[in-house]
């Protein structure tokens, strides 16, 4: 099971969010500002993970971010198979609006 940390008030997240609804047996979303014990958890991999250096460098928090059965980390949506929200993938308005799943 992929672990995905974000929060609600990201849009990147909430895009991700929306492609795994249903999926719950392939992917854990861990709301990090849903409590302390989840915020701690993200911090504290934020913390140790070379993964986050840039995110750091230009003030990003990391998130979504993907930690995969094998510990590995990731914070790119591709590599857990979801699409990156503002990437050629993502939806247009008129996928939106004719309902295409994952808009």
């Amino acid at each position: 099971m992929i672990k995905i940390y974000g929060m609600p008030t990201c849009p990147y997240c909430d895009y991700v969010h929306e492609q795994i609804v249903g999926r719950e047996g392939e992917f854990e979303y861990i709301n990090i500002g849903e409590n302390i014990r989840n915020m701690s958890a993200f911090m504290r991999m934020r913390d140790e993970s070379p993964v986050f250096d840039h995110c750091k460098e230009t003030g990003d928090v990391g998130i979504p971010a993907f930690v995969f059965e094998d510990g590995t980390i990731s914070i790119d949506p591709a590599d857990a198979g979801l699409i990156e929200y503002g990437s050629p993938a993502a939806c247009s308005i008129e996928d939106h609006r004719s309902g295409r799943k994952g808009c």
